[in-house]
């Protein structure tokens, strides 16, 4: 089930259940979760896609094991508010991965979630090659979070 916002979902998660969010790119998904209390985003991991099958199946067990009640998926929303090929991409990727997972989902506006997270490190000083290793799980980071705080306001 696809929510509008995440407090529809909220509404259905049971205690101690996690967030998982995800950022949805062409070559990678970043993965971040939140804490028991859904307050704090971590960053997870980073999954080297490859086939449909094989990342939803790899999520499913992901969600199995860290007790994941719902997905926030980054929907990349065009700076004018328009919506391009890339949100079809990851509307169908969340629509197919519900077949896997049956968890409700809802998307988070990610526009600028990477580029801030780059300023980030980048004003941290990392590498320019420790930022493409990390920089996918810190957008998906960057947009739970984004969601977990309006679910505390």
């Amino acid at each position: 089930m696809l929510y509008r916002n995440p407090e529809q979902l909220k509404a259905i998660l049971k205690p101690k259940e996690r967030l998982l969010g995800l950022d949805v790119g062409a070559k990678t998904i970043g993965l971040a979760i939140s804490d028991t209390t859904r307050l704090i985003a971590s960053p997870y991991s980073t999954i080297q896609r490859t086939s449909f099958t094989k990342d939803a199946l790899h999520l499913s067990n992901l969600v199995q094991q860290e007790i994941i009640g719902g997905i926030v998926i980054g929907l990349p929303i065009n700076m004018n508010g328009s919506e391009g090929r890339r949100c079809q991409s990851v509307r169908q990727f969340a629509h197919n991965l519900f077949e896997y997972t049956k968890l409700p989902m809802v998307f988070w506006d990610e526009r600028l979630s990477t580029v801030a997270t780059e300023r980030t490190l980048i004003s941290a000083d990392v590498s320019r090659q420790k930022r493409s290793r990390i920089i996918d799980k810190l957008a998906a980071t960057y947009i739970l979070q984004g969601a977990l705080d309006s679910l505390a306001s």
